[in-house]
């Protein structure tokens, strides 16, 4: 029942445009009371030609959308922004503070990313005698959208109208990341949302364990380690050790692709400590992406994302993701450098699923040579190159090339930034006996549908998975 009793007739849709049986492109428009809410704005990402086409024509009006409400800075998820900005969207995108910092510097990097794409394609389309393409959009444009951006503290009620009122609880995903709590209307018809965005983890390094979310009629959850249990967290600093033990035998390089926002730092925190306890061998730890290095700035300027152990070695002068042997490159130089180094070393770079950056230019190198190593952190989105390693194809095309793989691919799950079914449920399942309505988002179609079992199993009545732009009663 919505709050204050009897409920209402329906006077909203909803519908999902992306993250819906599959992981990327999060949107999810709100249409209430002559109001247009959009959850998200993100990035499709995959297959090149399949993700240009999503990502190119927005499928709804820019113009018509009062309210943006973002839940965290990953690009999947903020990523066409400056798409949304640039076709006529004219008010504010509602996110935490440490969001707004970070997806300012992430979104200026991917419309670095597409300038350089489409300088790159219209090299080849120039020899073909094929008109130029645009690029998908410009810095200028991120620039543009990230002067929209609206950063409220966590667990701060801020009013978008008279009758919504949104709520930021602490997601423990990345740095900044947030779920929403948005209630609609007066006292006597309240409908209050609930949307998880990434769900985190409890006790996982550096940032707090996620917030309790308090009642809602309707919720919206992610699902993307549906059906699946992550390892114990205990094991993490355990496991690194000995991959990295083993690997230095060989003699070679450990190459980590890694999200430059989030999964760098707790990796920066895990070797640190292990370097600092003599967990491992002392060997060079480098940073090579310009984004990680900047976005770890931005981090060490907002100690309310820190959870109080971190909070602590702050407290004592102990710098979180720096020293020990752990360096960053400033320069596209040392960049190159680190191409030439035979010595063995481990360097963390982006993009985290090997789509761009200059991750690849080190795979280039590595790839061929049995002595070195990649090593996957995290989950990979199908048609990623980062999947085909996983997958353990024995070829795959780098940078417009075909490459035989003769590395060593490792796998290590104990850092990911997302809930396993089991964490979700127990996160979420104190909501069950209120909510009228779950909608099952941000999965691929067997984890999606084993959240939604799992979450009727655990009392929660009307569990669905969506349909890509289908239209929705609302709530």
């Amino acid at each position: 029942m919505a709050s204050g009793g009897k409920a209402p007739a329906e006077n909203g849709r909803i519908r999902f445009f992306g993250a819906v049986r599959n992981v990327t492109g999060s949107k999810h428009l709100l249409e209430w009371r002559g109001r247009r809410i959009l959850l998200d704005c993100g990035l499709v990402q995959g297959r090149r030609a399949e993700a240009e086409k999503a990502n190119r024509r927005l499928p709804f009006d820019p113009r018509r959308i009062d309210h943006v409400i973002l839940s965290h800075a990953h690009i999947d998820h903020s990523g066409t922004l400056p798409i949304l900005v640039r076709e006529g969207f004219k008010g504010r995108i509602w996110c935490t503070e440490a969001t707004r910092d970070l997806a300012t510097v992430l979104l200026r990097d991917s419309g670095a990313i597409h300038e350089q794409d489409a300088f790159w394609w219209n090299e080849k389309r120039r020899r073909r005698g094929e008109p130029p393409a645009e690029p998908l959009y410009t810095i200028a444009d991120a620039e543009r959208a990230s002067k929209r951006l609206h950063g409220i503290p966590y667990r701060t009620p801020a009013k978008l109208d008279e009758d919504l009122e949104l709520v930021f609880l602490d997601a423990g995903h990345i740095p900044g990341s947030a779920q929403v709590h948005l209630s609609l209307g007066g006292a006597g018809d309240r409908i209050r949302l609930g949307f998880t965005g990434d769900f985190g983890r409890k006790d996982m390094p550096v940032l707090r364990d996620p917030d309790r979310m308090p009642p809602v009629d309707v919720l919206l959850t992610e699902s993307t380690y549906g059906g699946r249990r992550h390892k114990p967290r205990p094991d993490l600093e355990t496991d690194l050790a000995a991959i990295i033990e083993e690997e230095q035998r060989d003699g070679g390089r450990i190459l980590i692709p890694s999200f430059a926002v989030g999964r760098t730092q707790n990796l920066l925190y895990v070797l640190g400590r292990l370097l600092d306890s003599g967990g491992i061998d002392r060997l060079p730890v480098v940073v090579d992406s310009p984004l990680a290095r900047e976005a770890t700035l931005v981090l060490e300027r907002h100690p309310e994302i820190f959870d109080e152990v971190a909070a602590a070695e702050i407290a004592s002068g102990r710098s979180l993701f720096s020293g020990r042997g752990i360096r960053f490159t400033h320069s596209v130089e040392e960049s190159k450098a680190l191409n030439r180094t035979r010595e063995p070393c481990i360097i963390l770079s982006a993009s985290g699923m090997c789509e761009n950056g200059r991750i690849r230019h080190h795979l280039l190198q590595s790839l061929e040579r049995p002595e070195d190593c990649v090593l996957l952190v995290g989950w990979m989105a199908p048609h990623t190159l980062g999947r085909r390693l996983l997958e353990g194809r024995p070829r795959v095309r780098l940078l417009g090339e075909e490459r035989t793989v003769r590395c060593r691919i490792r796998k290590m799950n104990g850092l990911s930034a997302h809930a396993d079914e089991k964490e979700l449920v127990e996160g979420l399942r104190h909501l069950a006996r209120g909510t009228r309505k779950v909608w099952v988002l941000h999965g691929e179609p067997g984890p999606s549908e084993s959240l939604a079992s799992a979450l009727r199993k655990a009392g929660f009545g009307d569990v669905q998975v969506p349909i890509e732009g289908k239209s929705y009663p609302f709530p």
